[in-house]
């Protein structure tokens, strides 16, 4: 197996570019649909979603608005469990349909601040679309209404996500970690 080191750990391919693009249009297909007619604002949580983000914005074909914040509750390859605001977000809500992008949902514990954030600032529905998503992992009850595919417990890098802010650059295909 073809592997690539990021700081201290080696990871191995995992899923395929072709497989990638084929959820992204999974997911666009379903906004596209479910959302005809609403002008939705999609929350972009930085740093990881910017690479899905732009690849799904470029699916979309209704009326639309982006907007990004920046959270974080990770150190390394485990949750903190506490989310931390960096960048915050500078648009109202009040009224409007939200569509959070997240590059991937495991435990939950950063969608559900943000869900509750976005109800606090008045949206009248929050939705979530990840690319990736950990049911094993996932230790809420709220819906994941637009998922690229479920993947198992390991850690990834690629594609916008990364180890320690590194591998973030990896080439399309998904990597997780063989150490």
């Amino acid at each position: 197996m073809k592997t690539v080191k990021v700081l201290d750990k080696e990871f191995g391919l995992y899923i395929p570019q072709e497989k990638i693009e084929a959820d992204i249009q999974k997911v666009a297909d379903q906004i596209n649909h479910d959302m005809d007619g609403m002008n939705p604002m999609f929350l972009v949580i930085l740093n990881g979603a910017f690479m899905f983000a732009s690849e799904l914005f470029k699916r979309l074909t209704i009326p639309c608005e982006i907007s990004f914040v920046k959270l974080t509750s990770y150190a390394g390859t485990e949750t903190t469990n506490v989310v931390r605001e960096l960048i915050g977000l500078d648009h109202s809500l009040e009224g409007r349909h939200v569509v959070i992008v997240e590059d991937i949902v495991d435990t939950g514990h950063t969608m559900r601040y943000t869900i509750q954030k976005l109800h606090d600032l008045k949206a009248v529905d929050v939705r979530i679309a990840t690319l990736f998503f950990k049911p094993k992992s996932f230790q809420y009850d709220y819906p994941i209404n637009y998922v690229g595919m479920e993947i198992g417990n390991e850690f990834i890098v690629g594609y916008g996500l990364d180890y320690n802010q590194q591998g973030r650059n990896l080439p399309i295909e998904d990597r997780k970690s063989v150490v």
